[in-house]
């Protein structure tokens, strides 16, 4: 039977299926090979030979396979129709030619079907080719490009700058563009300005909502309005004049559907709809298109085989109508360059089976599915109509007008099953739907309270009878402020322009997409790469870089910009993709890469971490040391004043501001600009000086494990001054001197205990207030934890007895009271209770406790029962059952450890013996020392034997 190779198990039993027994398939568990990761393993010195390595637990799928081809020297290698397919089918050629599992007239051929459908796996089979040499070399450039800037650029980074973990081709690229949106969004100054609004009625009462356009007879861009005085102003202008309609007018338009996913695509409306992260996505496609249920998830295609077309419009007709199909079918064109090898949307294999047909159990897959289904018929479906709708309003002298928009839907089309998903919210007048209008219409001010409308769109904004004053608090934006007119039909709102949001999943891969960084194979395993590094974040969908990816990207760009360059690393996959064409020759691309690329990397060789640091310094100085209000140096130290602020790394990775007079002067701060940093705290960097006790100062300092008071000063003489921690309940501004010296005063000597005379202590520990009943607080003894903080100064020797009393029968000496008593042990005597336990109740007698049956009440045991349940238990754990038995098995358990230890000193002789014969050869000196050494623990073993 012919051998047919897959990459995994799930394929391959899909395709088992259809196949049936003349065929043996088999799964190779992904790449069979790779690159060890160690130096040489591309070799530029001679013509970037790369050394392959079989990888532990792919040799026993390699086995085999080449075992398989024993009894059929026939090779069908049926792995995924795209790049990383094509290198594992030769991989997996490459590796069976050297185990000599395949001769030079074995036949090998190469099938590709882009969907697990029985028609797509035979067609392949009756179609089959050769590896596809231009793709493999395509492969290996790319394998080879990312392993000499990974292996090269990595360990520059861990020499340069301490805590960053790796460099990558693309992932650098990636991280760099999420680090520059957030600079972006720090360096942003929000801009005040407002907008007025009327709320309108129409001689037929029905209300609409206008946006002022128009103020003195000039057309009002986005900041005319600046301030709440010329708000105040407009809205008076507004109610002050009577309105009328100037026009009408209603234009028909229609809405397309969206074509149907690529890789790209599926992972931002996965992220958009679900919040799935890339990752996510693609492992639920991976399992939806093994189990034969959509078309391969790899892919820049947007185009659909013709079959797939006229079954879509098929389903569309049965389950939506005539109505919804078009006349003819809807074509989609790639857009990218040289397309994933010209491979087919993704879309179901089967039109007919919605995701409740297929009885899907996990629900990411359900959910995945459902979408593709979905958008897949949408992209073949009638356009949506829409009547679009305009309306101008004027008031009489031609000073004020306003504009009422709105939309209605006159034919939903594609909307009716499918609508993409935004990153960004819609307009507020997307979906309005306006009152009949007429050129000429007279309108008044509604009656209705557009502050009500403003108070709920503002999520409980600030009142609208309040003219709120300029700020540019952050906290106001988008909630506006209003200033009323006295009908509250027309309001002025305030706003406050937006930074760039911050990149979710969905936008960064959009924007590499547009960018032309990487591919579609990539886009998960780059995204997931630097959220694992710890170079970025993600909070509530948004990703957020972290100070090692600041760090990382700055030292790059600055030291080896051209690669983190986007159009730099756009080029370079249009050259991969030249090369997968056959346009392009891919040692002439690693040589062209490498000279340059090798030249940065020895121009680094010389530089010292402090010099990279205050490069850094000069290259994010904008951002760590923006200029100062008062014209001061931003970089002054504001605590000490001497000293310069400068960034310094953390031995976890991070970073943050410290002052160059360190250790004199301790002021930190964290990384980033100083509005970042929170208010100042309770305790300066240097600590609070209290005042002064019997000649000594008393501080207050924060130190790793908290906040602590001290006595005295860090002297040669007096390393370590006097410490006490600070409770957890007392907050570091409400401690003064005399609750430090209190503190500082512990532990406190309560007295001696009245029936051994020794001391009981009270002092404050890790856990909070206790007692210790010991000869010094130091030492071992009895203790018994404090209520309140107070207790400690103020409990007295009674209380305290009676503490230690209390913990004593606490302890666990106290025996559990049983549920039932059911007498003595008929055989061995000792007594027999029902017990309750935290799993249940259960018989005890003795060490062995037996846990009683569900289906047997505690009530109704008798003792009979308990003894057989006991003695099953006993049987089980190996324990004894009666007295006469525990004393055998003593005897016998003794006589074995005997034995045992006999027969340990005894190997340990032996041992002993060979090691000391086996290096005698090494040198008298060696050997005496080692019969020394054996000798010693021969005897200390003796003499622990007798003993």
């Amino acid at each position: 039977m012919p051998v047919v190779v897959v990459e995994s198990p799930a394929k391959a039993k899909t395709i088992n299926k259809y196949l049936g027994s003349d065929y043996t398939v088999l799964a190779s568990y992904g790449h069979v090979r790779d690159l060890p990761p160690k130096d040489g393993s591309v070799d530029p010195e001679h013509d970037f030979d790369m050394k392959w390595e079989i990888a532990s637990d792919s040799q026993k799928h390699v086995r085999a396979i080449a075992d398989a081809l024993k009894d059929d020297p026939s090779l069908i290698l049926a792995t995924d129709p795209d790049r990383e397919g094509e290198a594992i089918s030769w991989h997996l050629q490459e590796a069976l030619h050297k185990r000599r599992a395949l001769k030079k007239d074995t036949p090998v051929s190469r099938v590709v079907f882009n969907a697990i459908t029985k028609s797509a796996v035979t067609e392949a089979m009756e179609n089959p080719r050769e590896v596809d040499g231009p793709l493999v070399e395509a492969y290996l450039a790319r394998r080879a490009l990312d392993y000499l800037v990974g292996f090269n650029l990595s360990p520059v980074l861990w020499r340069k700058l301490p805590g960053a973990k790796s460099a990558g081709r693309v992932q650098s690229v990636c991280l760099r563009l999420i680090v520059e949106r957030e600079m972006e969004i720090e360096a942003f100054r929000a801009q005040e300005y407002w907008s007025v609004k009327a709320l309108l009625t129409t001689p037929r009462g029905q209300d609409l909502e206008a946006r002022l356009t128009m103020l003195a007879g000039e057309k009002l861009e986005k900041f005319s309005i600046k301030d709440a005085t010329h708000a105040e102003m407009a809205v008076q202008a507004v109610t002050s004049r009577q309105l009328s309609v100037h026009s009408v007018e209603a234009k028909p338009g229609t809405r397309n559907p969206s074509a149907p996913f690529m890789t790209s695509t599926l992972q931002q409306e996965a992220s958009r709809k679900f919040g799935m992260g890339a990752r996510q996505t693609m492992s639920a496609a991976q399992r939806l298109y093994e189990a034969g249920h959509i078309t391969y998830m790899r892919t820049d295609g947007i185009d659909m085989a013709p079959e797939a077309v006229m079954a879509a419009r098929d389903a569309i007709k049965d389950r939506y109508g005539e109505k919804y199909l078009p006349k003819s079918p809807r074509m989609y064109k790639n857009k990218a360059k040289n397309a994933q090898e010209a491979h087919e949307c993704i879309r179901p294999t089967n039109m007919d089976r919605d995701a409740g047909s297929l009885g899907l159990s996990d629900p990411d897959q359900r959910k995945l599915y459902d979408l593709i289904w979905k958008r897949t018929l949408a992209s073949q479906m009638e356009a949506a109509r829409l009547e679009r709708t305009t309306v101008e309003i004027r008031s009489q002298d031609g000073q004020v007008g306003l504009r009422a928009t709105g939309q209605v839907i006159m034919f939903d089309g594609f909307i009716r099953v499918y609508e993409e998903g935004r990153d960004e919210p819609a307009g507020e007048d997307d979906d309005n739907r306006l009152p009949q209008l007429t050129e000429g219409d007279p309108l008044g001010f509604a009656k209705a309270s557009l502050d009500e409308q403003f108070r709920k769109a503002g999520e409980n904004g600030p009142a609208a009878d309040d003219v709120i004053e300029e700020t540019s608090d952050p906290a106001m934006r988008n909630n506006g402020a209003a200033v009323l007119a006295a009908n509250e039909s027309v309001l002025g709102l305030r706003h406050f322009t937006q930074p760039p949001p911050r990149y979710t999943e969905a936008t960064l891969v959009k924007r590499m997409e547009e960018l032309g960084i990487g591919r579609p194979s990539t886009y998960a395993s780059i995204v997931t790469t630097i959220q694992d590094r710890e170079y970025v974040r993600k909070e509530q969908n948004r990703l957020i870089p972290e100070d090692k990816g600041r760090l990382v990207t700055a030292f790059l760009t600055n030291y080896f910009r051209r690669y983190l360059e986007y159009d730099f690393t756009a080029d370079l996959e249009e050259q991969l993709d030249d090369i997968s064409a056959g346009d392009r020759d891919y040692k002439e691309v690693l040589r062209q890469f490498w000279q340059d690329f090798s030249a940065a990397i020895a121009e680094t060789s010389e530089l010292r971490i402090t010099e990279v640091l205050e490069k850094i310094n000069e290259v994010l100085e904008p951002h760590l040391f923006p200029p100062r209000e008062d014209g001061g140096d931003p970089r002054a130290c504001p605590n000490c004043g001497d000293g310069r602020l400068s960034m310094r790394t953390a031995r976890s990775g991070g970073a943050f501001i410290g002052c160059s007079n360190y250790p004199e002067c301790r002021f930190t701060r964290p990384f980033g600009p100083p509005s970042a940093a929170p208010e100042a705290p309770a305790i300066p960097p240097e600590g609070k000086l209290l005042g002064e006790d019997n000649g000594d100062p008393i501080w207050l300092h924060d130190g790793r494990f908290g906040p602590y008071v001290q006595r005295g000063d860090v002297t040669e003489e007096n390393k370590k001054p006097q410490r006490q921690s600070l409770p957890k309940d007392w907050a570091p501004d409400s401690v003064d001197l005399e609750k430090a010296v209190r503190l500082l005063s512990l532990p406190r000597r309560v007295g001696e205990h009245p029936e051994d005379g020794v001391p009981i202590w009270s002092t404050i520990g890790r856990y909070g207030p206790y007692l210790k009943h010991a000869e010094d607080p130091t030492a071992k003894g009895k203790t018994a934890p404090l209520a309140e903080i107070d207790d400690v100064f103020t409990i007295g020797m009674n209380r305290a007895v009676e503490e230690l009393a209390k913990k004593a029968t606490r302890g666990r000496g106290q025996a559990a009271e049983p549920l039932r008593e059911l007498g003595e042990h008929p055989e061995s005597g000792g007594p027999v209770n029902v017990m309750k336990g935290r799993y249940g109740p259960y018989v005890k007698w003795d060490k062995v406790n037996a846990t009683l049956p569900k289906d047997l009440d505690p009530q109704e045991v008798t003792l009979e029962r308990a003894v057989e349940l006991i003695a099953e238990k006993a049987a089980k754990g190996g324990k004894k059952k009666t007295a006469a038995k525990k004393s055998s098995g003593t005897a016998a358990k003794s006589a074995s450890k005997s034995t045992s230890t006999a027969k340990k000193s005894t190997a340990k002789k032996s041992t002993a013996s060979k090691s000391t014969a086996s290096k005698s050869t090494g040198g008298t000196k060696s050997s005496t020392a080692k019969k020394g050494s054996t000798a010693k623990k021969s005897g200390t073993s003796g003499s622990g034997s007798d003993a």
